[in-house]
C-alpha cells in the first residue's frame, strides 16, 4: 500500500459533470477528423444469453487487440475517440474496439437495466466486453477502462484471467465511500449543469430520457453503498486479477482522490502507479498524446 494520500475535497468516483467536456470535443474532432483508420468495423453484436446486442467500433488491424470500456453514461466514441485514433491508425500493431455498454449510445434498446438482485451493472458490462471480444475472435486481448469502465475493466481482468493480457484503468475505484454519496446527490439536478455539460447528453438521450437515466444511475450507486458497508464495487477483485497492470492517475483530478488509486495499485499484486501531474479526470483527452504513448509502452513491453 502506498503512503501518499491526496487531501482533496471533492470524493467522487464515477464519470459525472467534468468528463462531460471530453465528450464536447469528441464530438467536435468527430467531424474535422481526417486521420481515421481504413481498417474499421461498426455494428451490433449479441453478447448474453438473451440475444441482447451491444454496438461497437473496431478499428486497426494488428496483432494485439485492446478494448475500451467506456463511462457512465459514455459511449466508445464520446469517451474514447483519441485513443481509437491513435491505436487504430493504419501502421499501428493493434485493433482497437470501443463499445457502448448495454443501454447507453447506440446499444438501446434494451434501456439501462441498473438493478439485479445477483451483480451488480458493472459486472454485467464486464461480461459483456468479454463476450463481444470473444465474438470478434478474440480470445485473448488488453484492456483500457476509465472511471465506470475502470471498474468494469478490473471485474473483467479477475473473472477471466485467461482473456486479459494487460490492463490500464484511470479514473476509477474500487469501492464508494461517504462523502461520494452527498457529492452524488449534488449532481442530480441536470438543470443546474452547464450548458457545455448538459447538452452533449441531451443530444445522446433526449432532455426527458437523459435527467432519468442520470438519476437512476445516482440511484444505483447510492443502492450499491447501502447494501455494502465498505461500499464494495471490485474490492474482492483486485487480488485476483494476475495480469501487468497500468494504474494511471492524475494529480488533479478533483473527482478521483490519490487514496483511491493508491488502494488499487496496493491491491494488484503485478501493477505499477503512473501519475500525472497536470492531469484530471479526463487526462486522456487533455493529455491524448502523452497518454496514448505511456500506454503504448506499457502494452508493446
Amino acid at each position: 500500500m502506498h503512503e501518499s494520500r491526496a487531501m482533496l475535497s471533492l470524493n467522487v468516483c464515477r464519470s459525472s459533470l467534468l468528463l462531460l467536456a471530453g465528450r464536447t470535443r469528441a464530438s467536435r474532432m468527430a467531424l474535422h477528423s481526417s486521420s481515421v483508420s481504413q481498417n474499421r468495423a461498426t455494428g451490433k453484436k449479441p453478447v448474453n444469453a438473451a440475444g441482447e446486442e451491444v454496438y461497437y467500433e473496431q478499428r486497426g488491424s494488428g496483432a494485439h487487440p485492446i478494448l475500451c470500456i467506456s463511462g457512465a453514461l459514455g459511449t466508445a466514441n464520446s469517451d474514447f475517440f483519441p485513443q481509437l485514433e491513435y491505436f487504430g491508425r493504419e501502421e499501428s500493431s493493434y485493433t482497437i474496439v470501443g463499445y457502448d455498454p448495454m443501454g447507453y449510445g447506440n446499444s438501446r434498446p434494451p434501456e439501462r437495466n441498473f438493478e439485479s438482485k445477483t451483480e451488480i451493472f458493472f459486472e454485467r458490462d464486464a461480461s459483456d466486453g468479454h463476450s463481444l471480444m470473444q465474438a470478434l475472435s478474440f480470445p485473448k486481448f488488453s484492456v483500457l477502462g476509465w472511471s465506470d469502465g475502470g471498474i468494469a475493466a478490473m471485474i473483467l481482468a479477475a473473472r477471466f484471467p485467461e482473456a486479459v493480457q494487460k490492463l490500464v484503468v484511470w479514473g476509477a475505484n474500487s469501492y464508494i465511500s461517504d462523502e461520494d454519496i452527498s457529492l452524488f446527490e449534488n449532481t442530480r439536478d441536470v438543470k443546474k449543469w452547464s450548458a457545455r455539460m448538459r447538452e452533449p447528453m441531451e443530444a445522446m438521450y433526449g432532455v426527458t430520457y437523459f435527467p432519468k437515466l442520470w438519476s437512476d444511475w445516482l440511484d444505483a450507486m447510492i443502492a450499491i453503498k447501502l447494501k455494502t458497508p465498505d461500499g464494495d464495487l471490485c474490492k474482492k477483485d483486485l487480488p485476483k486479477i494476475k495480469c501487468p497492470t497500468l494504474v494511471v492517475h492524475g494529480a488533479k483530478d478533483a473527482m478521483v482522490p490519490q487514496f483511491h488509486p493508491d488502494y488499487i495499485h496496493g491491491n494488484i499484486a503485478e501493477s505499477r502507479l503512473v501519475v500525472m501531474p497536470d492531469g484530471k479526470h479526463n487526462l486522456h483527452w487533455k493529455y491524448a498524446k502523452e497518454f496514448n504513448e505511456l500506454v503504448d509502452n506499457f502494452l508493446s513491453e
